[in-house]
């Protein structure tokens, strides 16, 4: 039974990081230079999971706030930072312009309205402050959340279900959104912001690295090589920084 109910939380809200590896090393490193000074004001992660990207902010001199929809998981952060809420993204419970940065890592595919979250993060917001997103990219051939068929759920990684028409697609994996660059431009439409960055990224891959030595370094490599081509419309995630005015 808990591991059915595990299962039904993975579809519906992914699985944080619960491991510090080279992939979420890199995250942090763009994010920060993203973030730059802001990183040393008033910080908020909306979506933080049990808590890994809170704590590996805090070293920077930040104040670090975090806020988790799973009651379980945010307890989890709260062993970890004092400034731990339990809410949803929809609605901060944060007054407005409070924050020189708001991180949304690989979130807003999960929340109940995404245009609500948007809306949400750039009101608590300063001017001058920056959105950080990553979001999955819907050219990744492979869907990673899973799927469900004939009424269960699948869990994994399942190719080429993202190049479906999207009524397929979202049949089969009703639980998270994937993101076009466009789909993810709607979700700014009238807001007062300034795009600072848009790119799409290859995934670390650590788990292939962890069987395979070697062959999987070559592999992560060669794809984050990519990046730099107009082949990383099919990596993994968008990249986002985009700047309240």
């Amino acid at each position: 039974m808990s591991e059915d109910r595990d299962m039904e939380k993975a579809a519906l809200r992914g699985e944080p990081s619960y491991v510090w590896r080279a992939g979420q090393l890199r995250r942090l490193e763009m994010i920060l230079n993203a973030a730059g000074a802001r990183a040393q004001g008033v910080v908020l992660e909306n979506g933080c999971g049990v808590g890994m990207y809170v704590e590996h902010l805090t070293p920077s001199g930040g104040q670090i706030f975090g806020l988790e929809y799973d009651f379980e998981r945010a307890s989890q952060a709260a062993q970890q930072s004092p400034r731990i809420i339990n809410a949803a993204g929809e609605y901060l419970p944060y007054p407005d312009g409070r924050f020189d940065l708001v991180l949304s890592h690989e979130v807003l595919e999960h929340v109940a309205d995404d245009v609500l979250a948007v809306r949400e993060m750039l009101r608590v917001l300063k001017p001058g402050g920056r959105i950080v997103i990553f979001v999955p990219n819907r050219g990744y051939p492979f869907e990673t959340h899973g799927i469900f068929w004939r009424g269960r759920y699948y869990f994994g990684n399942k190719p080429f279900v993202n190049y479906l028409p999207r009524e397929w697609r979202n049949r089969l994996a009703p639980h998270v959104r994937v993101y076009s660059k466009r789909d993810l431009a709607r979700l700014f439409d009238g807001l007062p912001v300034l795009f600072v960055e848009q790119t799409v990224i290859f995934g670390a891959y650590d788990n292939i690295i962890a069987r395979f030595g070697v062959l999987g370094r070559v592999l992560r490599g060669l794809l984050q090589t990519l990046e730099r081509t107009p082949l990383k419309a099919t990596g993994l995630s968008h990249f986002w920084v985009v700047e309240k005015r």
